[in-house]
């Protein structure tokens, strides 16, 4: 689906079905320099039972046209705008990473907007190494390897995925494709790197928030992401084992049951959508 914000062509896969003004919104929030393909598994459960799916290209990434944004606060203001745009006056936000800053960002100043957050490998901040954001700012590839190779697990470091035809470290491999790192990866890591109000945003929030993370995430560290958490009234948190910063890759089909449970409990579909088809009850 595309569609204009701010008068520049924005990308977001439905995940498979048609785009529904009638059905309750869920936005997923890529993370540093990658793109609505990392939520291919999630989106399409949802949007097969009953729910409008956007899973974004940020400005500058993917399909996406425009400049990246320098900053998670104009990140934050750009996903209000995306709700405009598509005609909705509320939104359930889901982000990785990044996308966290960006999703806890955007529901402290539009707290009527958002619904609930759901925060996977997440942190109140994300301070770069300055190798790797070196690195990324000088358009080196290598910074795609390290950070691929540094955000999986034990596990993700191995072949099978329960997406077909996906391969865990082999998904940086979008970054190289169309755009150059330094205008993606670079710009997100200096945004993360600069970004100081995450605990003072997540102070501000009063609404439905699940936080998953994972024990042998090397990027946001457990203890980070808890931390994170901590700050958010009422946040329900839910630790993976054995997984690292990629859970939404790594562990789909247990990221997708935790994020399922939480999001069909306080986000139900609306009264305005009656029910599936029988195709889409599966």
């Amino acid at each position: 689906m595309k569609f204009k914000v701010n008068n520049e062509e924005v990308f977001a896969s439905t995940g498979g079905r048609p785009f529904d003004k009638n059905k309750p919104l869920i936005i997923f929030i890529h993370g540093s320099g990658l793109t609505h393909m990392c939520w291919v598994l999630q989106t399409r459960y949802f949007a097969f039972h009953g729910y409008s799916v956007l899973a974004l290209d940020l400005p500058g990434h993917g399909l996406s046209e425009g400049k990246s944004l320098a900053s998670v606060e104009e990140m934050a203001d750009w996903i209000n705008d995306v709700i405009d745009a598509v005609g909705f006056n509320q939104a359930s936000l889901v982000g990785h990473s990044q996308g966290c800053l960006v999703a806890v960002e955007c529901a402290s100043r539009y707290p009527n907007k958002i619904k609930t957050l759901s925060l996977m490998g997440g942190a109140g901040a994300i301070p770069m190494n300055p190798e790797l954001l070196a690195l990324a700012e000088n358009s080196d590839p290598k910074a795609v390897d390290l950070m691929m190779d540094f955000a999986h697990g034990p596990s993700g470091h191995f072949g099978g995925h329960p997406v077909p035809g996906l391969y865990h470290l082999n998904t940086g491999s979008m970054l190289v494709q169309s755009k150059e790192i330094k205008d993606t990866l670079g710009v997100d890591f200096r945004a993360c790197e600069n970004y100081t109000n995450g605990f003072e945003a997540a102070k501000r929030l009063d609404l439905p928030t699940l936080s998953i993370l994972a024990d042998k995430d090397r990027m946001c560290r457990l203890k980070d992401g808890q931390k994170l958490a901590d700050h958010i009234k009422g946040s329900e948190v839910h630790v993976i084992k054995n997984c690292g910063h990629m859970m939404l890759l790594e562990e789909a089909d247990q990221t997708l049951a935790i994020l399922k449970k939480f999001i069909l409990d306080k986000y139900p579909i609306c009264l305005l959508y009656t029910s599936p088809s029988p195709r889409d009850r599966g």
